[in-house]
């Protein structure tokens, strides 16, 4: 339970940290939200620059826990508006759904190489691999070797910069949508309702993500909270199985906050880093062997429209860097203040130190322009430039010692009797915006004395943006 003489300590003010710290005023609670950053929604925040607006990763808000689901909307009501969801692969200059449907699939790449993939198909599904263990043999087993080649297997490995075969299966049973080729196939030749297809639309605040989270801030403070920006998390210092305080930098000042709990969605090898007295030195090990993909974007204007109606496309050409692009119109049309001009947001994924993280912004400028231009999606004389924005620390790494590496951290944190981890980077879990939230606010619920298992969150090998089955032929026609 909780101690009177000391706040709740919540580390992070992003959608984990603060739907936690929402939970705890709604109880009469007033927790302490620490954010070291200069505004709220961490990876899900709502940058502006020259009265442009950029969501940072791209969030769709949509989700199976009905309780988050009334939390966004109460939030925002009326700004919680619904938006139509497309977002599909560019190669060889031609759009791709996704998931993969059998005809367009078939029509954009010809009957040679269309009959190949089949082939390869054939193959696989008669002689699979006899254990998935890693990416590779993951979607091999379910569409063939080529089509793994041409439409996976590039783009996957310019999102985690390394082979797909140190990147696990289970990544890919999580991230990519209960689909293989067989229920393509029967699908589209006979019409089984076996197929699960993508939902077609999602709700989206009018401004940003950001907005979601300012909203959430300020009703925290109205009910007797504090979120303070600007103040990073120094040392958490511990007595025995407790964190006792936790010592922050607030702007230029050092203070030290008593806690009677913490919850942490810092990333865990920082967490681990910040313990005084220090962990063992193998709880450390682990940690720092725990690895981040972060990425960069680039905003670019155009000034026409429509380019694309995608809200985003990944971007499959093998001979540029770019990995997505944003069409930030067609999230909302208010984050683009000119009518007639479009806004993208040009996405690199990169490693923090990484020749692309230290480029200078004006050569990344240049490089997003002419990448642009290269896969034929606008002139290069009609860009204007916009800002770079790059995000640390923004996808945890599934690699083959990832999960050995983390239960020894965990078995570690679970021995601090008021310490909780929570959020994508607070578990090492590639977790959505939902799960996140409902990581923190079970974890809130805890602090009152409930016994709430948060790595049971998210543990189901399902899509989370699926429709049920019998809804999916009714979706875009995408199967």
């Amino acid at each position: 339970m909780v101690a009177d003489s000391a706040p709740v300590v919540v580390i992070g003010a992003g959608p984990a940290g603060l739907a936690a710290a929402h939970e705890l005023v709604t109880r009469g609670l007033r927790p302490l939200v620490l954010e070291k950053s200069s505004q709220v929604g961490g990876i899900s925040r709502t940058e502006v620059h020259d009265g442009y607006r950029f969501d940072i990763g791209g969030h769709r808000f949509f989700t199976k826990v009905p309780e988050v689901q009334r939390l966004w909307e109460g939030m925002l009501g009326d700004d919680f508006v619904r938006v139509a969801r497309l977002s599909r692969i560019y190669y060889r200059r031609r759009f791709f759904n996704y998931p993969i449907s059998l005809w367009n699939t078939l029509s954009n790449l010809g009957l040679w190489e269309s009959g190949m993939i089949l082939l390869s198909f054939l193959r696989w599904q008669a002689l699979p691999y006899k254990e998935e263990e890693n990416f590779e043999q993951w979607v091999t087993n379910r569409f063939g070797r080529r089509l793994y080649r041409t439409f996976f297997q590039g783009y996957t490995e310019k999102v985690w910069g390394i082979p797909c075969t140190q990147i696990r299966a289970d990544w890919a049973a999580q991230r990519i949508q209960g689909l293989s080729l067989t229920q393509a196939i029967l699908n589209a030749i006979v019409g089984t309702e076996s197929a699960k297809s993508l939902i077609s639309e999602f709700q989206y605040p009018r401004l940003g993500p950001g907005m979601m989270w300012e909203r959430f801030a300020q009703t925290i403070a109205r009910n007797g909270g504090e979120v303070w920006l600007n103040s990073e998390v120094l040392h958490l210092e511990r007595a025995g199985q407790q964190v006792t305080q936790v010592v922050v930098r607030r702007g230029t000042e050092i203070q030290t906050v008593a806690a009677s709990h913490v919850l942490s969605s810092m990333p865990l090898p920082e967490l681990i880093a910040d313990l005084s007295p220090t962990p063992p030195t193998e709880v450390a090990r682990a940690s720092r062997a725990l690895r981040h993909r972060s990425f960069l974007m680039v905003g670019l204007r155009v000034a026409r429209t429509p380019l694309f109606p995608d809200n985003w496309v990944y971007i499959q050409e093998p001979e540029v860097q770019a990995g997505r692009i944003q069409n930030f119109g067609n999230w909302s049309p208010l984050l683009v203040p000119v009518e007639g001009n479009s806004s993208l947001g040009i996405e690199y994924f990169c490693n923090e130190g990484d020749a692309l993280w230290n480029a200078d912004d004006a050569d990344l400028v240049r490089l997003a322009r002419h990448e642009l231009a290269q896969i034929g999606l606008a002139d290069e004389s009609e860009v204007l430039a916009g800002p770079v924005i790059r995000q640390p620390k923004a996808y945890p790494v599934y690699d083959p010692e990832y999960r050995a590496n983390l239960n020894l951290v965990r078995g570690f944190l679970a021995g601090l009797e008021n310490l909780q981890t929570i959020g994508r980077n607070g578990m090492h879990r590639y977790n959505n915006m939902d799960h996140s939230m409902l990581t923190g606010i079970l974890a809130a619920r805890n602090v009152l004395g409930e016994h709430n298992d948060l790595w049971a969150v998210n543990t189901e090998d399902t899509y989370h943006e699926q429709v049920p089955d019998h809804a999916a032929r009714e979706h875009r026609g995408l199967f």
